[in-house]
């Protein structure tokens, strides 16, 4: 029996054992996409307790508390930090077979060399070593950034920021990158007609122009565009349900700007039409910069109305959603592709009855031109976990070329969750390692060890063209 979380956790196979310790170990981590705060980066900031370390604004593990009998105090509310996270501590040992079990002691192990296992007994003493070594600079969240060997990171950010930690940080020195990267989600959000005029009201401030028509909302928009690229941003991300793509015609989008402008609500359609059409424009300026567009797909979010109202979003209520996206996937696509104003492209999905449908969707406009153009992303959010990614690399291993991949990301507001690298990293060797004891691939250590290495590393090096990293990855 092997011991719980050894130096082979996940490893089955000496093969994969191999390619985990020789070849994928020691690369560095390109974090591509997550909710990182570049304030707290900029201000290296250092947490009094592990449970702010751990359990602020981390809805994942607010869920699991709530379904093991939790009261929301101890989640959101204001419970002294010692209680909430004896409320976490004995919920973790109900966590058996959810990935929050692994990622604690992954967590636990990788940052403060704790090897016990989390639960009431063990609470206590976990509790008084992790928060005394936070206390110390070595774990200041830039020193957690540098323990983790992360070579680069880019935050999620709106039109509106100021990117100004983002300026301090560059203009600092500090060594790892932290990079913008463009939002727009809110500009296209018109579901609701007040909260979007007071958002147009902030961007018209960021933007120094007066949002009155379509045309000044687009004038806005590309200023702050502008502003990113020219604050180091060659990313964007949008986190919308499923692609819009209806037709439309200009005349109508200037009319629909100004129905929700006077603050009436838009119809389905029109609602549809308007996305359709900002994305469409979106793409186009990605397409102009060279930048690398990403599309997270399938989140049904906000589905409890009264705890939306009572705590706001992003607080845990969002699940995977069923919604039909090949048809107007593939109409979007190819508008900008017969126009040849397709950026490179990732395409995120959170329904894992749909990994088939991206995986043989990315082939579509795959041209020759870069090697992995159109990219089917690392599984995320809900499918964040063992079986989620086993399915998205063989969804993408039958249907495309793996090898190809630009791997993983945390997608997580958390300095501490690194870790799921190398999860991530363990089960690709697992898989590759599986097969090749099988005789299913040739015993090629080099040629499969190179392979693991670049979609660990520098696939996402070369394909979002962050030449500059090739000295960290010498210097490590």
């Amino acid at each position: 029996m092997k011991k719980f979380l050894d130096e082979h956790f996940l490893l089955n196979s000496a093969t994969a054992q191999r390619l985990y310790h020789e070849y994928a170990k020691e690369m560095p981590v390109i974090d591509y996409h997550c909710h990182l705060p570049p304030a707290q980066i900029a201000a290296d900031m250092q947490f009094e307790n592990l449970t702010q370390a751990w359990l602020y604004g981390d809805h994942y593990k607010w869920r699991a508390m709530r379904t093991n009998g939790v009261h929301e105090s101890y989640c959101t509310g204001n419970k002294p930090d010692w209680e909430k996270f004896e409320q976490w501590a004995a919920t973790v040992p109900y966590t058996l077979r959810n990935p929050l079990y692994h990622w604690t002691h992954l967590e636990l192990q990788r940052y403060f060399d704790v090897n016990e296992v989390l639960n009431p007994s063990s609470a206590a003493r976990i509790y008084g070593e992790c928060t005394e070594k936070l206390q110390s600079p070595d774990f200041s969240v830039r020193n957690l950034l540098r323990k983790m060997k992360v070579a680069l990171v880019c935050t999620t950010d709106d039109p509106v920021d100021t990117l100004e930690y983002h300026q301090q940080l560059k203009k600092e020195g500090f060594e790892i990158p932290i990079l913008p990267a463009f939002r727009p989600d809110a500009s296209m959000n018109v579901d609701d007609p007040v909260k979007y005029n007071q958002y147009l009201e902030k961007l018209g401030k960021a933007s120094d122009v007066t949002i009155n028509s379509y045309q000044d909302l687009l004038d806005a928009l590309r200023n702050r565009h502008d502003f990113f690229a020219a604050n180091g941003c060659s990313v964007s991300d949008h986190g919308i349900e499923e692609i819009y793509a209806d037709d439309f015609t200009d005349t109508e989008i200037a009319a629909i700007f100004q129905k929700i402008r006077g603050g009436a609500a838009l119809s389905r359609e029109e609602n549809r039409k308007f996305k359709s059409a900002l994305l469409l424009e979106l793409a186009e300026w990605d397409w102009e910069k060279g930048w690398v567009q990403q599309y997270h797909l399938g989140a049904l979010r906000n589905n409890n109305s009264r705890m939306l109202r009572q705590l706001g979003p992003d607080t845990g209520w969002d699940s995977i959603g069923d919604f039909s996206q090949a048809r107007a996937l593939a109409k979007f696509l190819d508008r900008l592709d017969g126009q040849d104003k397709l950026a490179k492209t990732i395409l995120y999905n959170l329904n894992p009855s749909d990994n088939e449908l991206l995986a043989t969707m990315i082939g579509n406009f795959n041209d020759g031109s870069v090697a992995g153009k159109v990219q089917f992303g690392s599984a995320w959010w809900f499918l964040d976990q063992k079986d989620g990614m086993i399915k998205q690399l063989n969804a993408l291993s039958n249907m495309g070329l793996l090898s190809r991949f630009v791997g993983m990301l945390t997608d997580s507001r958390s300095f501490l969750s690194y870790p799921r690298h190398e999860y991530f990293r363990r089960i690709v060797c697992e898989l590759f390692g599986q097969e090749i004891e099988s005789g299913e691939l040739p015993n090629d250590l080099p040629w499969v060890g190179k392979v693991v290495q670049d979609i660990c590393y520098f696939n996402a090096q070369q394909y979002f063209n962050w030449q500059f990293l090739e000295q960290q990855v010498a210097i490590s």
